[in-house]
């Protein structure tokens, strides 16, 4: 911030340091914005004359790269100009060639990184117009793919509406994205790349006798760098040509492209590492670099034919701001994570149940994906409102509910019920598949769509008794069935929000021990229920036993039965901490008491039925456990945790053993069970010092999240 001041109110000693063209200098206001920082209390605002709160609330946050409307607003010039300047030649060499292709996959990966298409991928003047471009076969082919890519993905994201997390993301802004022929931009692409091949095989000598070498024009002059840049344009096109595959299989409806999907994954990861190495060959020449946070290159040039503010008079809406692409290592590194993430998507089974489905997309939102990858799971998951493309919900539900072919699918389907937990359980599906900021959003809105959804039930047992469910013996069993499913995933949702929180580091250290005991309430309550709905199908749970005792036995252990241990032992460990006064965080601040965070973090779990709601008075009863003393706390505590070790020991031989689960879901109940192993044993040497203490030790204990995103481990320092 600076404040504007006449040449003549300056000091004579600052005055040198500044120019005044129009008698108008500006300073550093720093200092005295230190000043007046310094003087201000908590909670206390600047009042400027034209500057109001509601003003502050609007302006945009400084230094983010896409708030930040920057200042970078000067030689803009129209992409005619750009080209009659020679920004844009056409007859480039191969260096060059390389450097617009490396240049481009840096544009495309920033553009999927929620920056505006017009100011990443079209900010390549090729692209603005490609047909100029047709003399140079290379060039126009890479070129008309990655038009064609990003169009398919586009509107993969559009379909999904998964731009509400990135606004920009799919504004295409007049741009020519789409243009007739795109979808044959392969055969070009194989044509330059058979070309590219046979030189390549020229320059080792292989066809030597086969042709007069004045046949073989090579990429460019050096015959010594023939082959590390045949090689290097090879693997790019090969890329390309391999990433356009995996888009479009990943489009096919119903999973039908997920196998060839897999295939061409496979091979783009496979040539997007000769793209790293041919890294080193490419920076070899002595040419004047950029930095290495700045290059968007492998050989670390300026790319040509680029101008990342051609844009601003082409389209109104783009905004006009300087944006910092990716670096080539981190668009490397994103493409790699992209295409791994994918493969993971591909492994899926598509004859998952709701309960595998939910889980399943739960352990892929840990490897934290970008935007991309789950628009093409959500696309694969709710295309044309069916779950894998194919599946009506209310089919879906029949089966969930395990619902005998005696009841009359007409009066199943039409039920308003049964048409209220479709649609809340396909759209549940969607809330999945976004981000973690934007699920904790949309999961508390849902939440109270699913208590209301409760108190609907009655209405389909019903209609059910009177109309296809008289002849039954037990009409009290299918009661119990469709209720207890509902309640169990009200239970599931009110989980899965809280931990959320953890990821989202919406809690403050002293508000551990509520959150962990609440956790504890939501699991045991969805644990009841989904043994309550077991107990009432005999005949289901028999056969569950005999093909998938291990699947389920590994489900629930780590789903319910050893959370259940370690929350348990966490919030008995934080209260009896707190007891002790070896809690270093405050349980009140100067903003609010204790009991008002309890409101406010949980109010929302008020207002719906199941799980049955509980008060600060519930929790202080808990917490204060006067008639228990401070050991035995600490005891039980540890009790909880060795408890938890052995489950989990026991737990490991039974997921060795099973041949029903998937690669991923082993790899990530493997990766849970070891990081509550750590856990486990490092909380049990912190309650040993403290419950060893002797009464004139002071000691500290904190908590961090080195091991897991939801349970906290504890560490012990002497003050």
């Amino acid at each position: 911030m600076a404040e504007a001041l006449t040449a003549g109110e300056l000091p004579a000693d600052d005055q040198k340091h500044f120019a005044a063209g129009d008698q108008t200098v500006w300073i550093d206001a720093s200092p005295f914005i230190s000043q007046v920082c310094k003087d201000l209390d908590v909670g206390q605002l600047v009042n400027g004359e034209n500057f109001s709160l509601f003003e502050a609330m609007s302006a945009l946050e400084i230094m983010d790269p896409k708030m930040d409307a920057g200042m970078a607003g000067s030689g803009v010039i129209t992409l005619e100009d750009a080209i009659d300047s020679g920004k844009a030649p056409v007859n480039i060499n191969i260096p060059e060639l390389v450097d617009v292709m490396d240049h481009l996959l840096a544009c495309e990966a920033s553009w999927h990184r929620g920056h505006s298409l017009a100011q990443t991928v079209f900010s390549c003047l090729y692209l603005l117009n490609l047909d100029r471009t047709s003399s140079n076969a290379l060039l126009y082919s890479y070129c008309r793919t990655v038009r064609a890519v990003c169009s398919m993905i586009r509107t993969a994201i559009s379909t999904v509406l998964s731009n509400e997390e990135e606004d920009l993301f799919t504004l295409a802004f007049g741009l020519p994205l789409e243009a007739e022929g795109d979808g044959k931009c392969l055969s070009a692409l194989h044509a330059v790349d058979e070309v590219v091949t046979r030189k390549l095989k020229g320059s080792k000598g292989l066809m030597a006798k086969k042709q007069p070498a004045e046949e073989m024009e090579p990429l460019q002059d050096d015959p010594t760098l023939e082959e590390g840049y045949c090689q290097a344009v090879l693997c790019r096109l090969r890329f390309r040509k391999a990433f356009y595959h995996v888009v479009a299989n990943m489009n096919k409806a119903q999973g039908r492209g997920l196998e060839m999907a897999r295939k061409h994954i496979a091979v783009a990861l496979l040539e997007l590492k000769s793209v790293q190495k041919s890294t080193e060959f490419l920076s070899r020449c002595e040419v004047e670099r950029v930095s290495q946070i700045e290059k968007t290159t492998a050989s670390g040039r300026q790319a040509v034919g680029f101008d990342p503010k051609v844009n601003r008079r082409v389209s109104a809406p783009t905004p006009p701001r300087s944006i910092s692409l990716l670096s080539w290592e981190e668009t490397l590194n994103y493409f790699i994570k992209l295409l791994e993430d994918l493969e993971t998507i591909t492994s899926f089974s598509t004859n998952l149940s709701l309960d595998e489905l939910f889980q399943t997309l739960v352990d892929f939102q840990k490897r934290e994906p970008d935007l991309v990858p789950r628009a093409f799971l959500q696309l694969l998951l709710t295309q044309d409102g069916k779950l894998f493309g194919r599946d009506n919900m209310c089919h879906v539900l029949h089966r969930t509910f395990s619902l005998p072919e005696s009841v009359n699918n007409e009066v199943f389907h039409s039920d308003n019920f049964v048409s209220k937990s479709g649609q809340l359980t396909l759209y549940l599906v969607r809330v999945l598949c976004t981000n973690m900021s934007w699920q904790h959003r949309k999961l508390g809105k849902l939440l109270s769509e699913w208590g209301v959804l409760l108190q609907q039930g009655d209405t389909l047992f019903d209609s059910l008794m009177h109309k296809t469910l008289g002849s039954l013996e037990d009409k009290e069993l299918w009661e119990s069935v469709i209720m207890g499913w509902t309640a169990e995933q009200t239970c599931w949702i009110s989980t899965h929000l809280l931990m959320l929180g953890f990821q989202l580091h919406l809690y403050a250290p002293a508000e551990y021990c509520m959150i962990y005991w609440y956790l504890d309430h939501a699991l045991l309550t969805e644990l009841h229920y989904k043994q309550l709905k077991e107990r009432k199908h005999p005949t289901s749970v028999e056969l569950k036993e005999r093909k998938h005792s291990t699947n389920v036995e590994t489900q629930d252990a780590i789903g319910s039965h050893r959370r259940h241990h370690i929350l348990c032992s966490l919030s008995w460990m934080i209260a009896a901490l707190t007891a002790d006064r070896k809690f270093s965080e405050k349980s009140q601040t100067i903003f609010n008491t204790e009991q008002e965070r309890f409101i406010q973090r949980f109010d929302l779990f008020q207002k719906v039925p199941i799980p049955q709601p509980l008060s600060y008075v519930h929790y202080k009863k808990f917490t204060s456990q006067r008639n228990i003393p401070i050991k035995e706390q600490y005891f039980w505590s540890s009790q909880y945790f060795m408890t938890l070790q052995q489950h989990l020991q026991d737990l490991g031989h039974c997921l060795a053993k099973s041949t029903t689960i998937s690669p991923f879901s082993r790899l990530q109940r493997t990766r849970e069970i070891n990081q509550l192993k750590h856990v486990a044993s490092r909380n049990l040497i912190v309650l040993k010092i403290v419950d060893d203490a002797e009464p004139g030790d002071n000691l500290m204990v904190s908590f961090d999240f080195p091991q897991h995103p939801f349970f906290a481990v504890a560490s012990v320092k002497k003050l």
